[in-house]
């Protein structure tokens, strides 16, 4: 289940810094329609199995992958051929 986080900020890329700021070691997923403005983004959050922190971001999806590439995460398709999403990993420093 789904819980979205209601960001203070008012530009994307601030948007995207407060919602990593939270878990900036978690695991991130994201995906959006082809050439969509906004791009969904959720977190599994830790010690809490099936539940996720999600929010709509105004990114378009290839914006949202170079955003979490400046953030220190590795962004990939899943191993999975019929999922469609993103999913980024932090890179160690």
């Amino acid at each position: 289940m789904a819980k979205f986080f209601k960001p203070k900020s008012k530009s994307p890329e601030s948007t995207l810094d407060e919602f990593i700021s939270t878990a900036p070691s978690a695991r991130y997923t994201f995906d959006s329609a082809p050439d969509a403005p906004e791009s969904e983004i959720c977190r599994a959050v830790e010690n809490e199995q099936q539940r996720r922190d999600c929010i709509m971001i105004q990114m378009q999806s290839k914006r949202l992958f170079e955003a979490m590439q400046d953030h220190g995460f590795f962004c990939a398709l899943p191993m999975q051929p019929n999922k469609t999403y993103m999913e980024c990993t932090k890179l160690p420093n």
